[in-house]
Parts: C-alpha cells; sequence; structure tokens
C-alpha cells in the first residue's frame, strides 16, 4: 500500500495552524490512507534534504505542510531520491508560491473522496549551480543579490516569535520588507558588476531574478514556465532605486513580472565575488565565486494540482 508522508516544521512560523488543522485530525482526515510523518530538524536544509530522501519509496506521496522552505525541502528530497514520488503542498507559510502555482491552497484540493488524488502533472524545476557544482532546484524562483539579501530578516528570533502566536497574514512580513529595504538599499553592493550569457547585466543592476511558477513573492505574478520542458524567464534588475522597485512591483502585480525568455542563463562576475542567493525562501552566501548557472534539467517532479 502506498503511503502518505506527512512534511513539516514544529519550528515554522504557522505550526500552531498545521497541528490544528491537519496533525491533530490525521486519522480522521485520511482515511484507509497509511501514513508517515517526516519532521523537518533544526540541521540546515542539505541534512534534512538527505534525511528525507533516505525514506522515501515508490509510491509514496509527500504532503509538504508548510511554507516555500518546507516546500522546497520536499521537492528537492524527491527530486534527488530518483524515486517514483508524488509531490503535494498546502500553504502554511508567509507567501506559499508552490501553492499558488500548483492551485492546491485548501486540503478539498488535494483530495479525492477519501484517498489522494490520482491527478498528478509535471513540474519542470530550474536546477542551480554554483562554479559547476550543483547547489539545489527550485520550483517557483530563484533570486540573487539584494532580494536574496533581504529573506534574512525572516530568521530574525523577534520576527519568528511574532509570527508562531499564530497571525494568517503576510502583512506583517511585507512590513518587515518594507522597513528593511529604505534602512539597507544602499549600504553596500548587492551584486558586483556581472555578465548574463556574456552580455552585460543592467548597468547598476542589484539583483537577478529567474521566474519559474506563476506566483513570487505571493503578489507578483509569474507564468506556466513550470510545465515547459526547457523555458523559463529572468531578468537583471536595479531595486535600490526605488522609482524602479515601484514600477516594477505595479507592472508584476497587475500584469506580469517582467522578464526575458530563455534556455538558460550563466551569471559571470568580472572578479571573484561573494554573492547571497535564495530560492524560495532558503538562501545562502558563496563566497569567492566566478560563475552562477540556472537552466532547467532533464528532471521533473510529479506534483497534484487542483482538479
Amino acid at each position: 500500500m502506498s503511503r502518505l508522508i506527512l512534511v513539516y516544521n514544529p519550528n515554522s512560523s504557522k505550526y500552531c495552524h498545521v497541528k490544528k488543522d491537519i496533525l491533530d485530525k490525521k486519522e480522521e482526515l485520511f482515511k484507509n490512507t497509511k501514513l508517515a510523518e517526516f519532521t523537518i530538524k533544526k540541521i540546515g536544509f542539505e541534512n534534512n534534504v538527505k534525511n528525507l530522501k533516505s525514506e522515501l519509496k515508490d509510491g509514496d506521496t509527500c504532503l509538504a505542510l508548510g511554507g516555500d522552505a518546507t516546500a522546497a525541502i520536499t521537492a528537492n528530497a524527491i527530486l534527488e531520491s530518483s524515486k517514483d514520488v508524488r509531490l503535494a503542498v498546502l500553504p502554511y507559510g508567509n507567501f506559499n508560491d508552490l501553492a499558488r502555482t500548483l492551485g492546491t491552497m485548501k486540503l478539498q484540493d488535494i483530495l479525492w473522496t477519501e484517498t489522494i488524488s490520482a491527478h498528478s502533472s509535471k513540474l519542470y524545476p530550474l536546477e542551480i549551480y554554483i562554479d559547476g557544482k550543483f547547489w539545489r532546484y527550485a520550483t517557483c524562483y530563484v533570486t540573487i543579490g539584494m532580494t536574496a539579501v533581504a529573506v534574512e530578516l525572516f530568521d530574525d528570533p523577534k520576527f519568528r516569535k511574532h509570527m508562531q502566536k499564530g497571525h494568517k497574514s503576510s502583512v506583517t512580513s511585507y512590513f518587515a520588507l518594507a522597513k528593511w529595504y529604505f534602512k539597507n538599499r544602499h549600504k553596500k553592493i548587492f551584486l558586483p558588476e556581472f555578465t548574463i550569457n556574456g552580455r552585460p547585466a543592467k548597468k547598476g543592476a542589484s539583483d537577478y531574478a529567474a521566474v519559474n511558477g506563476s506566483s513570487m513573492c505571493r503578489v507578483m505574478k509569474g507564468g506556466q514556465d513550470y510545465e515547459k520542458p526547457k523555458i523559463f524567464r529572468s531578468k537583471s534588475l536595479k531595486t535600490v532605486s526605488f522609482p524602479q522597485l515601484f514600477v516594477l512591483m505595479a507592472r508584476s502585480i497587475l500584469f506580469r513580472t517582467p522578464g526575458n525568455e530563455t534556455k538558460g542563463d550563466v551569471l559571470k562576475f568580472k572578479e571573484k565575488a561573494t554573492v547571497e542567493l535564495q530560492a524560495e525562501g532558503e538562501y545562502q552566501v558563496f563566497k569567492d565565486i566566478s560563475t552562477i548557472e540556472i537552466k532547467k534539467g532533464n528532471k521533473c517532479l510529479k506534483v497534484i494540482q487542483k482538479n
């Protein structure tokens, strides 16, 4: 009998809702289903991926109960395992971009009567390489530069403690980001001079973004590139300029996040650089690097989408 693995993080900001909505009712909600659980621990992204990967079996379905970080750990574990495992996601985070991309915003969206839905689609993730070495898969988006640095504020103990009290709204997150932006936008050079596929990036660029999903930071609209095996969109940006950021956000909210269609990008720095990179809320600083490559690979995820 195939298993349903519930993946969750007891230290996440919305864990109280995961426990109340799902874990306390799991036997009732998932009748006639063989259940297993995987708890994300404070041991780092890669170690959680490794541990979950080792537990996966062909035929499993993983249900990520959390935000994009929980979904990213689950997705990376499935992709690295090479097992026949499906991914389902429910939104218990600040932005929930993968859940929005898949349309699975409530439990009924992934259930078919009393069993996990048989409706699966394919999602083609981005692959990220640092100086030629694989780093991580990303399902919805990747940013490099100032927007990646800003993500650090969500790990601030005071912020996390506030969110763990059960606040469902992302207003707190947007307010914190705005406060950080106006305080820090001119404090340093977030991206040293670089080229994209041999061409100079936008003059004064502070960010690079690759968008694959239909949502980015909840309010910014993407497209359906996650359904395509080769194509995604990307752009270098000067978001330290508030007028340019305002125009970018307006276009992204009302229409679609701007970007150029690409089959893959190689960012090459003029000199060895220290750069911060984040994929769906999980960030890392890389020192003394020369290139970052983002592309679609040969692997795809079997995902459950809303019927």
